[in-house]
Parts: structure tokens; sequence; C-alpha cells
């Protein structure tokens, strides 16, 4: 099993800013650190993991990815060996990935499942719900409620909360978007609602700990108080 890219500091890395920028911790212990990775940083060098190196003196490996513009939960490892322990434990679906996103209109029914075929075309980064399997071709599963409805700007936005059964690239945007309910900011799947950045947030992960008989690591966190997300305040998970 290949771990994803180490955390390990290269001095050709520097992040130009006044302050540094400082990282929510949510969870820490010997093998494993849970964040709360900004919007609009990577999750992989150079990004997240070089901040946290600045901010806790240890090198981290990122266990699964989150695209740039998604913020949230995201888990990392003090170790390669922690890393392929909590990869082992995504691939048996023992994690409980958790999302909100806010949506162009609503869907008919308030709560579904989707199943779709997925392919990403690497060259243009963006994934394609296709009708019959083929190489490369990926099975996506997702479950989604609706949990409360806005109007802004003359149409009606929605907060939806994902949990996910399978970690497709672009997998929420796409399943969401290829069915006319595009995520507000999300231009490359369709959305014309201006925002900084796509609104999808990784908001809750759950599993047991690798390294521990019995007990199960929960962490949740709340997407920040700007739009479309303030559309919705009193709505948590």
């Amino acid at each position: 099993m290949i771990c994803m890219n180490s955390g390990i500091y290269s001095p050709d890395i520097h992040f130009e800013r006044d302050v540094p920028l400082a990282i929510d911790i949510l969870f820490r212990d010997s093998s494993l650190i849970i964040c709360e990775k900004p919007a609009g940083i990577l999750s992989e060098s150079p990004g997240l993991p070089d901040l946290l190196r600045e901010q806790t003196g240890a090198d981290v490996w990122p266990v699964h990815r989150l695209d740039k513009s998604t913020g949230g939960v995201m888990i990392l490892a003090f170790s390669p060996a922690s890393c392929a322990a909590m990869q082992r434990l995504f691939q048996q679906e023992a994690v409980r990935k958790e999302y909100l996103a806010v949506v162009s209109g609503c869907p008919e029914n308030k709560t579904g499942q989707w199943t779709d075929l997925l392919w990403h075309d690497r060259n243009k980064n963006k994934s394609y719900v296709v009708s019959r399997p083929r190489g490369g071709v990926k099975k996506a599963v997702c479950e989604w409620t609706v949990l409360d409805t806005a109007d802004a700007d003359d149409q009606t936005l929605s907060l939806v909360r994902v949990l996910l059964h399978t970690g497709r690239t672009h997998q929420i945007r796409v399943q969401f978007g290829s069915r006319g309910y595009p995520l507000a900011g999300d231009r490359k799947y369709g959305s014309r609602v201006p925002c900084d950045t796509v609104a999808l947030w990784s908001a809750a992960v759950s599993f047991p700990h690798p390294g521990r008989k019995s007990g199960v690591v929960s962490v949740t966190s709340a997407p920040p108080a700007l739009f479309p997300w303030n559309l919705f305040p009193s709505v948590s998970l």
C-alpha cells in the first residue's frame, strides 16, 4: 500500500504571509492528527502537511484527499505505518464520512441515495457520469438529506448533508451537478452562484481507531459563517 505524499518539509517550500496560518487541531494522539483543513489549501505538499509541520514540529502523511477548494475535517498520520493502517480502514469502508454542501435548487425528495458510474478525465481534471463500465470507470454511491432551503438572488439554495459510501474524484460535485443541482460556486459543474470557493465542507468523520482494541474516534467541524453557509445559521449535523 502506498501512502500519499509525505509532509516532510522541503526548503524550497515557503508560505508567504505576515502571520502564520494557524490550523485548528480537532484530535491528536501518538499516531494520528485530525485537523480542519482551510479551503484553498492543498491536502498534500506543498500545503497542509507543511503547515502542520511548521505548527507542530512533526512530519505528517495525509491519509486521504480533499479538493483544494474543500475545507473541513481531514485525517493525517505521524508515520507511514499509521497512514497505511488508516487507509486500510478506508478500503474496508470502516470510515464514516459526512459532508455539508449548498446546492442550487432543491431535490424533489428530502432524502435519497444515488449510485452512478463515474469516469475521471485527468487532462481536464473533471469527472463525468457514464452509462456503462469501461477502463477507469468506478462505481460511486452517496446518501443525502436536505436540511434546509433559503432564497438568495431570486433563486433557491439548499443545504444538504451527504454521506459518502465511496470516495471518487469530485464525487459529490458531479453527482449533484449532473442532476441539475450544482454546488454553489462550482463553475466546473454548472454553478452560476458567485462564491469565493465551492460550497462543500468535510463536516464529520468517525472510525474505529486502528491502534486501539476498542473505541471510536468521532470528529466534527462546522463551515465558516460566510456566504452561502450563513444562509443556514441554525442548522448543523
